[in-house]
């Protein structure tokens, strides 16, 4: 699936639930879902700069493909980086970096994040970007 498929099956994913406290609920539940970030991943250059709480992303291209791993020390963080996982993860990097990340808008979550978290968003987003343009300098 490519990241327009990917966000629609979110989409419809969070349109069953009610409420946002369930859609939160689900958001904090993709992250727990996320593997443990390994030790030797956890340092300081994987750190998202501009999040409150710590988030560390890995990537690692395989072939064209950008491949993502994350954690956080926060479970709505942690949750809000897995949906970048599940969205971008094993995508081609040229696709990542032509992706339209307001897309993300979509899902309702800015408006009900407090703003520092919704800032969040932007750094996560960002720092996936730049690595997706690493993999093909």
């Amino acid at each position: 699936m490519n990241f327009e498929e990917r966000l629609q099956e979110l989409l419809d994913e969070l349109d069953l639930f009610q409420d946002w406290t369930e859609r939160y609920e689900y958001i904090i539940s993709l992250g727990k879902k996320l593997p443990t970030l390994a030790p030797e991943h956890k340092t300081d250059d994987a750190l998202i700069q501009g999040c409150q709480s710590r988030v560390w992303l890995h990537t690692e291209g395989e072939g064209d493909k950008l491949m993502l791993s994350a954690d956080s020390d926060s479970v709505i963080t942690k949750g809000l980086i897995a949906l970048f996982v599940r969205l971008l993860s094993g995508l081609p990097a040229e696709e990542i970096i032509k992706a339209d990340m307001t897309q993300l808008d979509r899902t309702g979550l800015r408006e009900h994040l407090a703003p520092t978290r919704a800032n969040a968003l932007n750094s996560m987003a960002n720092q996936i970007k730049q690595a997706a343009v690493k993999l093909i300098s």
